[in-house]
């Protein structure tokens, strides 16, 4: 029992000081990330500069619901953009949407192009496919790849390409603002953001020394030479986590990339409630594993352990118990400060960690299970082959 006793006190504080670590330096170092609503004011009037041209392209498959209201805003922008939309064998009404969109459009003289796919070349996901398709029409400096449920402010271009221009950085992500509308989806996004900040250093992205890389199917804004340098979505026709690694790939070719905040500037809602977010994870986290169970498990029973042992230690001796207690109020200052940088619900949502978690949790396995199961993955209403996902799976880091 001594020894028993012993184990849980170097367990309960070593989990603490890891919680104070990750806490301490996400304190510190995430104010310093640039927020482009303070760092790239409108240009004054008259002011002669003229930004680079950038074609943003919009992968869209059953989008009818929130596609107008991506294209409208994209149209809205302050500066000149030409956009290839991609509607990716729809079977709703986005196809009706994107032709009357760009019919209007270039009535207007604004530059929207709507490409259709008919049906999926053998050998490509159905996303990195209309992304490369809608980058091979692209005759720009730069491009941006997003998603067709994210609303963009009038400003977010005109201030994103002055920040990449001033920086010179060749790759620029900027986080976008989750609508939440439930207390669901506070609390899982919440979670989602403290752990994110678990093994993900957003401020080490720009040190061309760091691994830290970036890539956010919201807004992955960068040059069109960097784009093909790195084989664009060509060299990723079977990568589930297509945005993580055209990231992946720009770091490890050496480019320069860098990660923006600006609270309101494009916004989206991921899901709606929290089995919603939990069920949309099914795809996204065994390919994180590169659909491997072993490594699965390990980073499910690590998740639990960070989550679930600074809780039953309250309920122990009182050395485990301190050593809970400040685990606890890193995992509260985790929230804060991301919901401060990231725009989530903040530190009042911490005390929903352990349900938060629990749903990550079966999420996870639920991930895993339903892959083995069925053999494969199902997205989008096309099935890909568990041995081919594999093959293809590369690093997300």
């Amino acid at each position: 029992m001594h020894g028993l006793a012993a184990a849980s006190v170097i367990l309960s504080w070593a989990l603490a000081a890891f919680w104070s670590w990750c806490g301490l330096m996400a304190a510190r170092h995430l104010p310093s990330l640039p927020n482009l609503l303070e760092s790239t004011p409108q240009k004054a009037a008259g002011d002669p500069e003229r930004l680079p041209e950038v074609t943003v392209v919009v992968p869209a498959r059953n989008e009818a619901p929130a596609v107008e209201d991506c294209l409208r805003s994209l149209l809205a922008q302050t500066v000149p953009v030409a956009i290839v939309a991609v509607d990716d064998r729809s079977t709703d009404e986005t196809s009706t949407i994107l032709d009357r969109i760009a019919r209007e459009a270039q009535a207007r003289g604004k530059l929207l192009t709507a490409q259709h796919v008919e049906a999926l070349p053998e050998g490509w996901l159905g996303k990195p496919h209309a992304m490369a398709l809608g980058a091979r029409q692209a005759a720009t400096p730069w491009l941006l790849f997003t998603d067709a449920d994210v609303i963009f402010g009038p400003e977010v271009l005109e201030r994103a390409l002055r920040y990449a221009r001033e920086s010179a950085v060749d790759h620029l992500v900027l986080m976008p603002t989750l609508i939440l509308r439930t207390p669901g989806e506070s609390m899982m996004t919440g979670f989602l953001q403290c752990v994110s900040l678990l093994w993900w250093r957003p401020w080490r992205v720009s040190d061309p020394g760091s691994r830290e890389s970036i890539g956010i199917g919201a807004f992955n804004l960068m040059r069109s030479g960097v784009y093909r340098a790195v084989g664009g979505f060509e060299g990723l026709r079977m990568e589930v986590l297509d945005d993580v690694r055209i990231g992946v790939e720009v770091k490890r070719g050496g480019f320069r990339q860098a990660v923006a905040f600006g609270p309101g500037l494009i916004r989206l809602h991921w899901a709606s409630g929290a089995l919603g977010m939990a069920r949309n994870m099914t795809k996204n986290f065994f390919a994180g594993f590169a659909f491997r169970p072993l490594l699965l498990i390990c980073g499910w029973l690590g998740l639990a352990l960070l989550c679930f042992a600074p809780l039953a230690g309250l309920f122990a001796g009182w050395p485990v118990r301190v050593a809970s207690l400040v685990s606890l109020a890193m995992i509260a200052l985790h929230y804060r400060c991301a919901g401060e940088r990231f725009g989530g619900p903040g530190a009042a949502w911490a005390f929903s960690m352990p349900v938060a978690a629990a749903l990550v949790l079966w999420a996870m396995l639920r991930s895993m299970v339903v892959t083995l199961a069925r053999g494969g993955v199902v997205w989008r209403g096309t099935f890909y082959p568990l041995s081919e996902l594999r093959r293809n799976a590369g690093p997300v880091r």
